[in-house]
């Protein structure tokens, strides 16, 4: 299992190292906090550090970031004002667009068999999925 977290690591770096992406680049910490807001529009800034597992000076740094280059909108809660909803904004949505087809046309060829891709996307979702669920247990 090490040698699978190293190369998840190292596709990875190289991924996140390719100049082919034009707009303005993302920390690793903006890109986790990115990532997830899109996938949880409208969820607060607690679950979202939780969910991340960055500590509070960290998150808030890089929700910052993310607010100041127009990526995140925040939104303070009808119900109550000390707490508020974060989106994706519409610049958002254009640069993840932007990312999804640069880094499509990245790795386009490298696993040619759509099933063998199905397999490892499921394989990872999965060891995602259980890595949050130990984070959250403690274990």
């Amino acid at each position: 299992m090490f040698e699978l977290a190293d190369l998840i690591l190292a596709v990875g770096r190289h991924i996140h190292a390719s100049k082919e992406f034009a707009a303005e680049s993302w920390t690793p910490l903006e890109s986790a906090v990115m990532r997830f807001i899109d996938r949880n529009p409208g969820t607060s800034a607690s679950a979202a550090a939780e969910a991340t597992q960055l500590i509070s000076s960290n998150f808030s740094r890089a929700l910052r970031g993310l607010e100041k280059k127009g990526l995140v909108r925040r939104d303070v809660d009808p119900h109550d004002g000390r707490r508020s909803h974060l989106y994706p904004t519409a610049r958002a949505n254009d640069h993840l667009r932007q990312l999804r087809e640069v880094w499509s046309g990245l790795l386009d060829g490298i696993v040619p068999d759509p099933d063998e891709i199905d397999a490892m996307n499921s394989t990872l979702r999965r060891i995602e999925a259980q890595l949050v669920t130990r984070a959250r247990r403690g274990t």
